[in-house]
């Protein structure tokens, strides 16, 4: 078999072993960036529940000291959240194009790129969900 050098660092042989090797590193970058989902997804409906718990412990009557601090702490989670997703989503994306670039696209074993793939539909959901909920807690909806 012959051996196709990448870049010159190493070398890219077309094998069975090769491909699930290239396949097992792509599905565990998709859990990464799943786990990246996760944490996302937490950060946003943290920011957003502390934010509509405090806001009916005021409507209630409760005493507050500082009554926009929830609020403020609320909106941070939630960028937090979306920036995180957002930064995990080019990683993501600069992950791919590594794996499809070069040679390795040769053990791939399929014919092109995917443009798109779920796990990053699913974080532009998940990203315009937090910039509307961080849009509604910041003009107070």
């Amino acid at each position: 078999m012959n051996a196709i050098v990448n870049n010159d660092r190493f070398t890219v042989e077309p094998s069975v072993n090769n491909h699930f090797a290239w396949v097992r590193t792509r599905l565990a970058l998709e859990r990464t960036f799943m786990a990246w989902m996760r944490t996302s997804v937490s950060l946003i409906g943290f920011g957003f529940t502390i934010v509509q718990f405090f806001q009916r412990i005021e409507d209630n009557g409760g005493p507050m000291k500082h009554p926009e601090a929830p609020r403020d702490f609320g909106l941070a989670l939630i960028a937090a959240g979306v920036l995180s997703l957002g930064v995990s989503a080019v990683q993501y994306r600069h992950g791919l194009s590594y794996l499809w670039s070069g040679n390795f696209g040769t053990i791939a074993g399929a014919a092109e790129k995917p443009l798109w793939t779920p796990v990053f539909l699913g974080a532009l959901v998940i990203m315009a969900i937090g910039v509307f909920a961080f849009g509604s807690v910041f003009i107070r909806f």
